[in-house]
């Protein structure tokens, strides 16, 4: 007879997301994971795997979440440009924020794990949900004339997806407020 869970997965799922999310793959170990979470060895490798699939299922939960923040900021009615303006400054205002300097998990896991296929496939999808969700907000804002017929809604997407995962480095540096607030400003004068 199997034992019923006495604890909540999706919660132990989040409680590791954040403490990989602090410490990082490497510096997170199996013992970490058992005192954070409060839960015993054989039930973490029962419901998630090993440590590196509990890793990846924690950067597919922050995936989730994060695209849904993401679209919603976007896709929201009103201005497709000033939406995307403001993801900016969003982005920006988040990173002077963190004071753990913790950056961004998807981020993290490209600059930690560069050679594991399994994170650069979700690193990628994470990408290119950001570029989709950029591009749809200034092809609106072309529709709607804000944007010059001119401007590339792709290229200006993936200049902005490189530039928004830029901050998250920078803001875990000591030099982020001097390096972001004005960056991101020169930046979004490419939209102008």
């Amino acid at each position: 007879m199997s034992r019923v869970k006495e604890f909540d997965p999706d919660a132990a799922l989040r409680a590791a997301m954040e403490l990989f999310w602090r410490k990082g793959y490497e510096a997170t170990s199996m013992q970490d994971l058992v005192d954070h979470l409060g839960l015993g060895r054989g039930s973490i490798y029962g419901t998630f795997g090993n440590k590196r699939e509990l890793y990846l299922k924690a950067v597919d939960r922050y995936g989730e979440d994060a695209r849904e923040a993401f679209v919603s900021r976007l896709s929201g009615p009103g201005s497709g440009l000033d939406a995307v303006r403001g993801l900016v400054r969003f982005y920006v205002e988040g990173a002077l924020a963190d004071g753990d300097h913790k950056g961004c998990l998807m981020t993290n896991t490209a600059v930690e794990l560069p050679a594991d296929e399994g994170a650069r496939r979700r690193v990628a999808t994470g990408l290119e949900s950001m570029e989709t969700a950029i591009m749809g907000a200034l092809v609106r804002a072309r529709a709607e004339g804000e944007l010059a017929p001119d401007k590339d809604p792709a290229s200006l997407a993936r200049f902005l997806v490189t530039l928004l995962q830029g901050v998250r480095v920078v803001g875990k540096t000591p030099v982020r407020e001097r390096f972001l607030k004005d960056t991101a400003e020169r930046a979004l004068a490419v939209l102008d």
